[in-house]
């Protein structure tokens, strides 16, 4: 994400930093390097304008230029025009003060609305509340068949509609299910298009007239950069939307969509999509992702996602087993499984501020996890207990059971007694050891 604008950025401050007396022609001269940098991560031209603008308004007071670090200053204020350009602050759904409320998620087709229906809904049901999914894409059977089975993946109720259906017609009938159910969110998957036309307009406006939404979403593929951003504009002009979910951010190495569309359509975005997994929706932080574009990790953001992963007992039994040397390859694989729930591996590790730079062109593979899954899964219970018991015959039968060769059995036994001499370490208080990448 935003890979290549951060190596771009990266190298312009660099210049910047290693300079003790920073003068206006030198500002002027990394601006003009950052206003290539924005246009070529397809950022929209008047947003590069006025960033720009805004950048050197701030950057060539007296302040700065005579600041012991102005590199360090410049790229402060960087980062401050950048989040408020994505919104300043995280913007929230607006919950109606008497349920259910009803959120319309509209977008083109293939933008990942349906997937992003689902997403939200699971978001909502972490957070103690019954949502309704609403099938409305009724020109596509398939859309239909997906939400259900989406649906139905999540624990998540649909409320189903017959091709050819008339997405108005559908409503009452959805929201008199969510109050006899109890339903407090009403989430509804409506119709989308290869290009934006009058119909399908013109039935939006029908059913925001009807369904009265308390929440209209644009769903936007954020790999698509400024045709996001115009067409967000076209539904902006024609509905007044609530806010923009972009998804697919986790492939956006430039990163224009999510630069420009606050300021081109004036409304926040309120998630990220970072992954096709069911539970890869994100609320949008824009400090945090002006952080990211500018290499400096997202700290926060990696607590809460490992909060949410890791009980809190469970975390008590780990560090009791650590105490008392009985990491087995059982809690291995918990730990594995924890981490999994965090997304992928490469996104974790670009949250932790300085290891995107170590992590350049080195290509994490998540593959790795599935290969231990495997391998520990083989083994019998005295097994995954006890590693010592491991002989050559052991090994064999685990290696055919898991797909993988005695190598692999091997490599893991080494990394699992590095591991325990690791978290020994840790609880004698001697800090991180270094790693090499």
């Amino acid at each position: 994400m935003f890979e290549s604008l951060s190596d771009r950025l990266d190298g312009i401050f660099k210049k910047l930093k290693g300079r003790g007396l920073l003068l206006e022609v030198d500002v002027d001269a990394a601006l003009k390097e950052i206003r290539m940098a924005l246009l070529e991560a397809d950022v929209n031209f008047k947003v590069v304008k006025d960033f720009t603008e805004k950048v050197r308004e701030r950057a060539v007071g007296k302040e700065v230029l005579d600041s012991i670090t102005p590199g360090q200053q410049v790229v402060k204020i960087v980062n401050d025009v950048l989040s408020e350009f994505m919104g300043g602050g995280q913007a929230k759904i607006n919950l109606a003060a008497n349920p259910p409320t009803i959120i319309m998620l509209v977008g083109l087709h293939g933008s990942g609305k349906t997937t992003t229906s689902a997403k939200l809904a699971y978001t909502f049901k972490k957070d103690g509340r019954r949502p309704l999914l609403v099938a409305m894409d009724t020109g596509r059977p398939a859309a239909i068949d997906q939400l259900k089975s989406l649906g139905d993946q999540i624990d998540v109720p649909v409320h189903l509609s017959k091709p050819g259906d008339d997405p108005v017609a559908i409503f009452p009938d959805a929201l008199k299910k969510a109050k006899l159910e109890g339903h407090d969110i009403v989430i509804l998957d409506t119709a989308g298009r290869l290009h934006i036309d009058d119909d399908l307009m013109t039935e939006l406006e029908n059913l925001k007239k009807n369904a009265n939404p308390h929440e209209i979403l644009f769903v936007a593929d954020a790999m698509t950069g400024q045709d996001a951003v115009n067409i967000a504009k076209s539904f902006n002009d024609r509905l007044d939307i609530q806010g923009v979910i972009l998804t697919k951010m986790d492939g956006d190495a430039r990163g224009g969509a999510a630069l420009s569309i606050v300021s081109v359509t004036g409304k926040p975005i309120k998630f990220i999509g970072m992954g096709e997994k069911i539970d890869f929706l994100e609320p949008f932080h824009p400090e945090r992702m002006a952080s990211r574009v500018l290499g400096m990790g997202d700290v926060v953001s990696l607590v809460e996602k490992a909060q949410d992963a890791v009980n809190f007992e469970d975390a008590l039994k780990l560090e009791d087993k650590i105490k008392t040397d009985r990491f087995t390859y059982e809690d291995l694989l918990d730990q594995i499984k924890q981490i999994r729930k965090m997304g992928s591996l490469e996104s974790i590790l670009g949250m932790i501020p300085g290891m995107g730079k170590k992590l350049k062109g080195i290509k994490v593979d998540d593959s790795a996890f599935v290969k231990i899954e495997a391998i520990i899964n083989s083994m019998t219970k005295q097994e995954k207990k006890n590693y010592v018991i491991l002989n050559g015959n052991r090994k064999k039968r685990i290696a055919t059971g898991s797909g993988t060769t005695v190598a692999d059995i091997n490599k893991l036994v080494k990394q699992h007694l590095e591991m325990k001499k690791m978290l020994k370490r840790f609880k004698r208080g001697k800090g991180m050891p270094q790693f090499k990448f």
